[in-house]
């Protein structure tokens, strides 16, 4: 059981709840007693009038255990297992790339604690399928360029830029961040990560003021 005295709302727990988990599941995830859960999802609902209906939207979203789903499912495992390798998402072959959304989607509900047990179970017949190269190298390169950028901005220094640079650093951190704002505005950065950012370097959104020089 979690014994750290956690002030309520829990973000992390308010999170989780939002991406559809259940009170129980996160409590079984966290270690926690499903009453102190609850207890901080009622005040988390409070100061959040929108959060129920963010949650119920996560739920409703969730692929249900169909025959036409479950089909899918042993549809993809056939390809695999034929082809002897996973799906590519930037296949030139466009059922390839849908086959590689949708096991994309099952890694995320799986990593999540949402995935269906009967992908769990189906899934499960084929070695390492929640395991991606291309995407475990993509998320350690992401979370180091955040401590990366943590380190640019204690260091005294403003909001790096993605062009007119002052150094190969400012450029590359400059880019980096540049496009998660742009992912962000078009809805698509995951709700994790904008916590992520938002704790460990507020303002990310905005950046540079217009006409606010460098500082030095």
């Amino acid at each position: 059981m979690d014994k750290q005295l956690r002030r309520a709302p829990d973000a992390e727990w308010v999170l989780m709840y939002r991406l559809g988990l259940s009170r129980k599941r996160i409590a079984e995830l966290v270690r926690a007693e499903p009453a102190s859960v609850g207890y901080h999802l009622v005040i988390a609902r409070r100061q959040d009038p929108g959060l129920e209906a963010a949650h119920l939207t996560a739920v409703g979203t969730k692929p249900r255990r169909s025959p036409v789903n479950l089909a899918r499912m042993e549809e993809i495992i056939a390809w695999i297992s034929a082809e002897r390798r996973f799906p590519r998402d930037r296949s030139e072959d466009k059922g390839e790339r849908s086959m590689a959304r949708w096991l994309s989607d099952r890694r995320r509900e799986a990593a999540q604690g949402t995935l269906h047990a009967a992908y769990s179970e189906g899934l499960a017949r084929i070695p390492g399928w929640h395991w991606n190269p291309r995407t475990a190298a993509e998320e350690a390169r992401w979370h180091r360029r955040l401590a990366q950028l943590v380190d640019f901005r204690e260091e005294g220094n403003d909001w790096p830029r993605h062009k007119k640079c002052d150094s190969e650093r400012e450029h590359l951190l400059g880019v980096w961040i540049h496009s998660q704002r742009q992912t962000h505005r078009r809805g698509n950065l995951d709700p994790t990560k904008i916590q992520l950012l938002d704790e460990a370097v507020p303002g990310w959104q905005a950046g540079r003021t217009r006409g606010r020089p460098p500082r030095r």
